[in-house]
Parts: structure tokens; sequence; C-alpha cells
């Protein structure tokens, strides 16, 4: 077999996420589509905001002479100036335009920043529950992807993570909303991994950074505020894209920030545009880039998110499943009514409805629901919730 063994075992566990969206596609074409509840991708169906239409038919109508040709690989200087401002006012820190890096999309941004800083046998820590592809990233190169316990409320067990810092340690990937949980790691959430990380830093003579990865950060409920990571550590990396904030999933846009106090932040530019370049993806896309330059402080409508959210936990909760609360993001994180939930979910996927099991975001006996779907597919897939659930508890 040509294909290499490590590409091969890596499909061999590859992302529940994707396994269930795809077995969605032939259950519809089975079943018809109007029968099938897919819960299982966070593929928004929210269309990208008016403000987007609008620039992309001014370009559309009045191009920019070379506006599609290659720019600097760190992407057009009128972009990052528009997003170094956007985050100067979000987080009172002094971002330049020398301190972004535009990427195809928020994978991109974490794939050149883990590029940049592991050597082979470096460790990444994540947070369970994790985005399934952080442990591929960090495969990709060549370093090891090193789980950290949550508790009850899915947030970090700090003991857990003091005892997995270790000389080895590059990098610790923050996401808040998480994915799959929806929960949002408040300020003395990120200050105590700050601190903990500074003083194991300064006890194994090592300077990991936090790679914050934000796709969901301005898709918060409740009133509720985000706390970046870059107040309370300057080794901070904050990557993000619009695919979640303006519905852009399949245009792949996003940026890496470094942090302008991060007393190595020249270097580590320097090496974040170099690995975008060697990596293939050469720069983000051209026209993305023009049309979000001015849509930073433009998102879709949260409040529909939020209502989403009210319909799925109140139905969750009505019929006796564990779960916390989604604060942000547009996932659920509930308990299966048993420990495997592979069972549990394949009698939900025989009734027609597709999530995810939890084991593929490194926590099993959870799974997760994408409620990024019309409040129809919400409100018709929760009376087979509660069929399926009773067949479990009851029995």
């Amino acid at each position: 077999m040509a294909i290499a063994k490590h590409i091969r075992d890596a499909m061999e566990s590859s992302s529940w996420i994707r396994r269930m969206f795809e077995a969605g596609i032939e259950l519809k074409q089975e079943r018809g589509a109007s029968n099938v509840f897919d819960l299982s991708l966070g593929n928004p169906i929210a269309e990208p905001p008016q403000e987007f239409r609008d620039e992309l038919r001014k370009w559309a109508e009045n191009p920019k002479r070379g506006m599609h040709r290659y720019m600097p690989n760190a992407g057009f200087y009128e972009t990052r100036e528009a997003i170094a401002k956007g985050l100067l006012n979000e987080t009172n820190i002094s971002y330049q335009p020398s301190h972004i890096l535009m990427t195809v999309g928020a994978g991109g941004a974490l794939n050149c920043a883990l590029h940049a800083l592991c050597d082979p046998g470096d460790q990444v820590i994540i947070f369970r529950p994790f985005f399934a592809e952080y442990q591929f990233y960090a495969n990709n190169h060549s370093a090891e992807a090193v789980p950290v316990d949550c508790d009850s409320q899915f947030l970090p067990d700090m003991d857990d993570l003091a005892s997995k810092i270790n000389s080895r340690t590059k990098a610790v990937i923050i996401n808040s909303p998480n994915n799959p949980s929806g929960v949002i790691y408040n300020e003395d959430t990120i200050a105590s991994i700050a601190d903990l990380i500074s003083h194991c830093s300064s006890r194994l003579n090592i300077e990991p950074y936090i790679i914050s990865d934000e796709p969901y950060r301005k898709i918060l409920f409740d009133s509720l505020s985000y706390a970046f990571p870059q107040k309370a550590y300057s080794r901070t990396i904050s990557v993000t894209s619009h695919s979640k904030d303006l519905a852009l999933a399949g245009e792949r846009i996003g940026y890496a920030a470094v942090h302008p106090d991060d007393p190595d932040a020249s270097l580590l530019m320097d090496a974040l545009v170099f690995s975008n370049r060697v990596l293939g993806f050469v720069n983000a896309p051209a026209l993305m880039q023009t049309l979000v330059a001015r849509l930073q402080n433009v998102t879709v409508d949260i409040a529909d998110y939020e209502l989403k959210r009210n319909i799925l936990y109140k139905g969750l909760s009505d019929i006796g499943f564990e779960l916390v609360k989604p604060q942000g993001a547009f996932y659920a994180f509930p308990k299966a009514p048993i420990q495997d939930e592979l069972s549990f979910i394949n009698s939900l996927y025989d009734n027609g409805v597709l999530v995810v099991p939890g084991r593929g975001f490194g926590l099993s006996g959870h799974f997760r629901i994408s409620y990024c779907v019309e409040n129809s597919v919400i409100e018709q897939a929760l009376p087979i919730f509660e069929k399926v659930y009773k067949e479990f508890t009851l029995t």
C-alpha cells in the first residue's frame, strides 16, 4: 500500500463529525431529507449579513485592478490594519498590522502556529472536551496532543493541567466558547490557566504559548462577555475565522494575531508568515480579505442562535437529559443515558437523528448536538430524543 502508515492510522480514527455528516447524506437519500434531522456538523444555515452582500456587489461591479493577484504572504495591509484596529478596540492592546497574518480559516492559522512552534516530540496541551482535529493538527507537525481533564462544568482541571506541563510543552490551546460544549472560559478561569503556565514556565525554564482558538468569540449568549487570554498572558497567539460570525464557512478566511508585548513577536510573525507559505497556503483568499476588511464590526444575528439554544436546552432538560447550558457557539454536549454513547447514538440514527459521539471530543458518555439548523429541525428532533431516551432509561 502506497499510502503512508500514519495517514492510514489517522484515517481509521478520523473525525466522527465528518463520519456522521456523511452518514446523514446517505440516510437522506434513503429516507428523504424531510425525515432526517442532521445535528452533526457545525455548518451554519445562516446566510451572510447584508453588509457582506453589499461589499461583494460593490467589488464585483467596480473591481480594483490587481485585486486578485498575489500579495505579501501575510495578506493585504489594509485588511491587517482593519483587524488590528478591531482588536485594539476589543482588548485595549496595541495591535498593529505587523502582528496580523491572514490565513485560510482558523484551521490554517492553527497549523501555521503549530508549524512555527513545534519540533518533533514537542507537546501541545488541549482541554477536554476538545475539537477533534487538534490531535491531527499536532501530528501534522510531529508534535503530540496531550489532553487535560475537565470538571463537571467542562472547565479545565487545574491540577491535571499542572501535571501535564513539562519541558516538552510548546503550546496550550484554549477554545472558548468551546466546541463541543458551548462553555465560555470566564476571566477567572483564563487567569488561573495563565498563572499556572507562568509558574510552570519559570520552574521548567520553558516559554510555552497560549494559542487561543476563537471562531465563536462573537457568538455569546445571556449578555456574557468574552475573556481575552492575551489580557492575562503576553505569549498568546489568537487565531480565528469568519466561518461562524459571518457565516462564511466555505470561504475559508481567518487570521492569526500575535500579542504585541510578546518579547519574540517579530520573530514569531516571521515564522508564521514563512509557515503560511511553505505549508502551501501561500496566502489567504484575496477576494475574502478585501471583503472582511470592512466587516470587522458585523456579525450574523446572534439572537437567532440564542433562541435555538433556548429551544434545545429546555427540550432536552424537560426530557431528563443532564447537560450544561451552552453559553455561546451553537453546540450542546449532553450526557448520554448510558456510558456507551455509541449505542444510544446508533438508536438515534435508526430513528433519523444524527449527532456526534463524545469520544470524538475526548469525553465518552456524552454526545454533541450542533443546533445551527432551522428551528423546525430542532423541534421535530426533540420527540425522537425523548422516545430513544425512554427506551434506554425505562428498560
